[in-house]
């Protein structure tokens, strides 16, 4: 069919050339009318398929049923090989690729989150003479390096005490925590380095040699509060690291609380499912989440729906001149988070997913005979060492069957921003405001 879909189209290109042209068989439109122009049909992959059934043997053999385990294999226009790869099930942290996804959608790769400073009252001497608020929406990536620049940017401004309270609001995060009163707690010793702890002491001699150490006390307490004064000033704006990095954080190190964050930014699990669905293209009852992390067996994707989101990334990447690997752990590029103790293909792209009784593996496998292969494997099962070793084998025996190749040309260094950056904080003013 698709010979002669591809026929006609030469014949056609012939003629309007001026070239002679050979006469080609007349195709019935109703068999290929409703398909993406030059779309392959759907066929398997024989060898692809007997190694996908050897891999479930494999799992049989170790006592885990076939019925519960998914896998869905293809490139951009083949269906190479699949086992129940429509039904949702179990994803653990497959669920960040829908959140990804539904970020990218929402916000863009160049977004940054805000966090805003304000003073409610007098500055004079270098005392803040009343309340320190703090206006955040949302960053998930607020540190102690973060605090440590902020502290820095306020001791420029002239403050080194606080003699009212600490008042943030409900969407400002720090250390990974989404309860604004921890977080706040955080701040507040961050600020401060004379009451630092050994993590606040450790996270500093993370950064650059010569960073200052803050010094701004609040004397008064912490206050959650969303509300601000109209007789406040703002001090300083501090952005967040960008969107895609903030994504790459997430995948590498498969950073629940950021994705957490990131799902309730959005409007839960429910809506970034909505959102994945829609801009993927594939049955809502495919996707179903209750958040944006994966934590929790009720967040159920099927490995179709997986490989269509990876897909649909690409899409969106391609746009700003990017790729799937910058978003996510690359073997052989990748060493730390989730590419520990795997035994990948090189340059396999990949997401892991884990919990008690799920091990998952989603990506794109770069092959010599179909290019990019997209693949999305989900085990329950509770050996999830023994889980992984069978995933790492069974790709293994596929690029090995396909040909090996490389996505070096395009691959980037991998870029997830640097924590207690001065240059994503600006100041109302340079001058001290004494």
């Amino acid at each position: 069919m698709l010979e002669v879909v591809a026929a006609s189209v030469i014949s056609l290109f012939a003629g309007i050339l001026g070239q002679p042209s050979q006469p080609v068989p007349t195709v019935e439109s109703l068999s290929w009318q409703n398909a993406k122009l030059f779309q392959l049909p759907p066929e398997p992959d024989p060898v692809a398929e007997k190694i996908v059934r050897d891999y479930l043997k494999a799992l049989e053999a170790q006592g885990l049923a076939a019925t519960n385990q998914g896998v869905w294999i293809e490139s951009d226009f083949i269906r190479l090989a699949r086992h129940q790869g429509t039904q949702s099930r179990s994803a653990a942290s497959l669920t960040k690729i829908a959140t990804t996804l539904a970020a990218i959608d929402t916000w863009g790769l160049d977004r940054h989150f805000e966090t805003r400073f304000y003073a409610n009252g007098n500055i004079n001497g270098g005392v803040l003479k009343g309340d320190l608020i703090v206006i955040g929406d949302g960053d998930p990536m607020f540190v102690w390096e973060e605090a440590v620049v902020v502290g820095n940017a306020l001791n420029k401004l002239g403050i080194r005490k606080v003699t009212g309270n600490l008042i943030v609001n409900s969407k400002f995060y720090m250390n990974f925590y989404p309860n604004s009163a921890v977080a706040g707690k955080k701040l507040k010793e961050g600020l401060n380095s004379k009451v630092w702890s050994s993590e606040a002491q450790i996270q500093h001699g993370k950064m650059p040699p010569g960073t200052p150490r803050p010094t701004v006390e609040v004397q008064g307490n912490l206050l959650l509060g969303n509300a601000l004064p109209p007789s406040s000033q703002l001090l300083l704006t501090h952005q967040s690291l960008k969107m895609y990095q903030i994504l790459k954080q997430m995948n590498i190190y498969s950073n629940n609380m950021v994705a957490e964050a990131l799902g309730q930014l959005m409007g839960g699990g429910d809506v970034v499912a909505q959102i994945a669905a829609n801009v993927a293209e594939v049955p809502p009852e495919e996707i179903n989440l209750i958040n944006g992390s994966g934590l929790g067996t009720a967040n159920r994707i099927s490995p179709r729906a997986v490989t269509a989101m990876l897909q649909a990334i690409e899409g969106k990447l391609q746009d700003h001149s990017t790729s799937l690997p910058d978003l996510f752990p690359v073997a052989g590029r990748d060493t730390l988070g989730t590419m520990l103790d795997r035994n990948l293909p090189s340059e396999t792209t990949i997401k892991t997913g884990t919990l008690a009784r799920v091990s998952a593996l989603a990506g794109v496998l770069p092959t010599q005979k179909y290019g990019w292969v997209w693949f999305a494997v989900i085990n329950d099962g509770s050996n999830i060492e023994a889980l992984r070793q069978q995933q790492d084998r069974l790709l293994q025996r596929l690029s090995q069957n396909w040909g090996a190749a490389s996505i070096s040309a395009t691959l980037k260094p991998n870029d997830v921003g640097r924590f207690g950056d001065p240059d994503r904080v600006r100041l109302t003013n340079e001058k001290t405001l004494e």
